[in-house]
């Protein structure tokens, strides 16, 4: 009999435990103040081990920035470049691929469209042709890829999944997903469904409706074998600052903090150092340069 009672004693210990780490993951500020002036709907990479900033918005009454800042640690920013080469930095695409940063669209001919590298390709996805005088044939769900940025590849005209911007886009256990977006002006639309690829071409619906809200202007990555969905906006509910994650797409957890960043959207969002980083955005009334960070234990999911 003690015997049995030190094993039930450790095994509620051991679920309470378990249940004080999860209360304990929470985000931490690394700084109120980035040194970039505030923003969002900007570029966002992490290259040659730094986080990596380029242009994005500041209003509608000024062209947008064309500044580049990296960090290596969160906290200091350096001001790369105060000037790019390109001239249109809000809402546009950007990867690393072959050892180089890549930007791509912005305002026109393509805008908020799915960026990923995949294959040894960079791909587009989707993403709208007019932002403020579209129509429903701005909003796109063709596919493209290329090996060097210049000649491109459609690998389909008409995807599984609507036409749609404002959506994100991941590789994940091999295959590319397309997660939620939809469209702003001039009919709003929000999507939370889950699509995957393996080619591109073929598309699987794996869910009509994720547990997370419809949404545009949100941010996703991949960590901890995990996709996560962070923030984001909607016409009916204005900003998210919810976080979610599942493993197949299908079945979705949120991760609850007491300590998180405030509501937002168009935000950067970055893995680097293994850690959840977020950057800027929007969170009313003002735009931010915040930046945020997360950090979760690899076992801290348990069985799920």
């Amino acid at each position: 009999m003690p015997g049995k009672v030190i094993k039930i004693v450790i095994s509620i210990m051991l679920v309470a435990s378990a249940l004080n780490a999860q209360d304990s993951i929470n985000w931490v500020k690394v700084t109120d103040n980035a040194g970039w002036q505030p923003r969002d709907s900007q570029g966002e990479l992490v290259y040659k081990n730094r986080l990596w900033i380029f242009g994005g918005w500041f209003s509608s009454w000024e062209p947008c920035p064309r500044d580049v800042w990296n960090t290596a640690n969160g906290k200091d920013w350096n001001l790369v470049q105060k000037e790019a080469g390109w001239k249109h930095s809000d809402l546009a695409m950007t990867v690393v691929f072959r050892g180089k940063m890549w930007l791509m669209g912005g305002w026109t001919p393509r805008l908020a469209a799915g960026a990923i590298v995949f294959k040894d390709k960079m791909w587009i996805l989707g993403g709208i042709e007019n932002y403020y005088f579209g129509n429903e044939k701005s909003l796109k769900n063709d596919v493209w890829y290329s090996s060097d940025g210049k000649e491109w590849i459609q690998a389909t005209k008409s995807a599984g999944w609507s036409p749609r911007a404002y959506h994100q886009t991941v590789v994940f256990d091999g295959k590319i997903w397309v997660l939620g977006g939809g469209n702003y002006v001039p009919d709003h639309i929000a999507f939370n469904d889950v699509w995957c690829s393996d080619d591109g071409i073929n598309w699987v619906k794996v869910t009509s409706s994720a547990p997370w809200a419809p949404r545009l202007w949100f941010s996703s990555v991949v960590y901890r074998d995990r996709m996560f969905v962070l923030g984001g906006w909607s016409k009916s509910h204005d900003n998210f600052g919810d976080v979610w994650y599942s493993k197949d797409g299908l079945n979705w957890t949120e991760l609850k903090s007491k300590v998180i960043w405030k509501s937002r959207h168009e935000h950067s969002t970055f893995v680097f150092q293994d850690k959840i980083w977020v950057a800027g955005g929007l969170p009313r009334p003002l735009l931010s340069n915040e930046v945020w960070s997360l950090e979760i234990p690899p076992n801290w999911f348990g069985g799920d």
